[in-house]
């Protein structure tokens, strides 16, 4: 398993230098290449009879701001870039969800922002976590916010035998890795021989590819609430999850670990799907 493209997504409004600066850092120890990204686009003119001609100008004219501000975010990330190595520039005037979304098929790993938390902001303007997390088929390091890096010294693996839990262990493998520390949590209303194995298992996969990890099995009723509870007393720079392990209705609905970590923006938080 390894990691060897970063997509990493520009929102237009910015910021633009700590999102860079955090991917070029993570793709050094990585060995990756950093491909940048910024979409963006003017919601389509209401075309009235009495007032057609100018809401299209007016749409126009946004489209063409728009194409400027991607152009001094592009010289940006190549100033931020340069020497790096290998990186790659793509720009679209499109949903930014839709873009980052489509051009997911080139990355191993997207790194983004969510200034929005898990709302979905502009969609003109915004990449969506949540609709990206869904649709893109990759695993996407939502950055936390005001951070330019993202260490690993103790990174939180939540734990329950999902299958969106077992993809983002595997999809965690390259950035484990590169912790000092590996935490396996599972929360449970009732401590079952089976679920102390499963973690177990959890462990032992990461043994085999050379990743010291230890377990935590964690009692509580609510079993959602004892899981955020332990992340954020924990310390952790990151935490991995599988996202959205019931109906995304329903976690949107009544919360879900996969809402309550896109909607804390002090953490990194890698999610798969």
């Amino acid at each position: 398993m390894s990691c060897k493209t970063i997509l990493v997504n520009l929102d237009i409004e910015g910021p633009v230098e700590p999102v860079v600066e955090a991917a070029r850092d993570l793709a050094t120890h990585l060995h990756a290449m950093v491909i940048g990204l910024c979409a963006a686009d003017a919601r389509p003119p209401m075309v009235t009879a009495d007032g057609g001609t100018l809401a299209v100008e007016v749409w126009q004219k946004e489209r063409d701001e728009i194409k400027a501000d991607i152009r001094k975010i592009r010289a940006t990330f190549e100033r931020l870039m340069a020497g790096f190595g290998s990186t790659e520039w793509r720009d679209a005037l499109d949903s930014p969800t839709r873009a980052l979304t489509d051009l997911s098929r080139v990355a191993d790993l997207i790194v983004m922002r969510a200034a929005s938390g898990a709302a979905t902001g502009d969609s003109a303007r915004t990449a969506a976590p949540s609709s990206v997390i869904l649709q893109a088929g990759r695993p996407v390091l939502v950055m936390a916010r005001g951070k330019n890096r993202i260490p690993l010294d103790k990174v939180v693996v939540t734990w329950k035998d999902t299958r969106e839990a077992r993809r983002a262990l595997a999809d965690a493998v390259p950035l484990l890795a590169l912790a000092n520390e590996v935490i396996v949590v599972t929360a449970t209303a009732v401590i079952e021989p089976w679920i102390r194995k499963g973690a177990a298992d959890a462990t032992a996969f990461l043994a085999r590819h050379g990743i010291r990890a230890r377990t935590e099995v964690l009692k509580g009723s609510d079993e959602s609430a004892r899981l955020l509870e332990y992340i954020a007393a924990s310390g952790a720079n990151l935490v991995v999850a599988g996202a959205y392990g019931h109906s995304r209705l329903r976690e949107w609905v009544f919360g879900g670990v996969t809402r309550s970590l896109l909607d804390n923006s002090d953490i990194h938080r890698f999610l798969s799907s």
